[in-house]
């Protein structure tokens, strides 16, 4: 399984109950396909940059998971026909143990070695 985060943006216009119920509808179709969905961050009402289907302001709301990519897909479909989503955008997140994780552990490395290195010469010259 795969870490994934979906950004939906929401009409402002509609109902909090459909919005909810689009929300709902996303985690079921995750849980459906053996997916396991993990936090739902509500962002809230955020205006736009400029105008998305003749809307200046849109309710945001943040979904992790981890899935397969044909879950993906299948997440894709349900929000491009959903009616109150306005855009979304799903993003794989990194491997905890790749990227740019991977070179943070090892610059931290490199630096705590230096500063011993240091410390080891400025023991020895005193």
């Amino acid at each position: 399984m795969r870490p994934y985060e979906v950004m939906v943006i929401f009409d402002v216009g509609m109902e909090d109950a459909d919005i909810n119920a689009a929300i709902d509808r996303a985690t079921e179709l995750i849980r459906s396909r053996a997916g396991n969905p993990g936090r739902t961050e509500r962002w809230g009402r955020r205006s736009f940059a400029y105008e998305l289907k003749h809307r200046s302001e849109g309710y945001y709301v943040l979904i992790e998971f981890s899935g397969e990519p044909t879950l993906v897909a299948d997440l894709d479909r349900l929000l491009t026909l959903e009616d109150v989503v306005l855009r979304h955008k799903v993003m794989r997140q990194p491997d905890k143990e790749s990227g740019r994780a991977l070179r943070a552990a090892a610059k931290r490395a490199e630096t705590a070695a230096k500063k011993a290195q240091r410390a080891a010469k400025a023991a020895a010259a005193s």
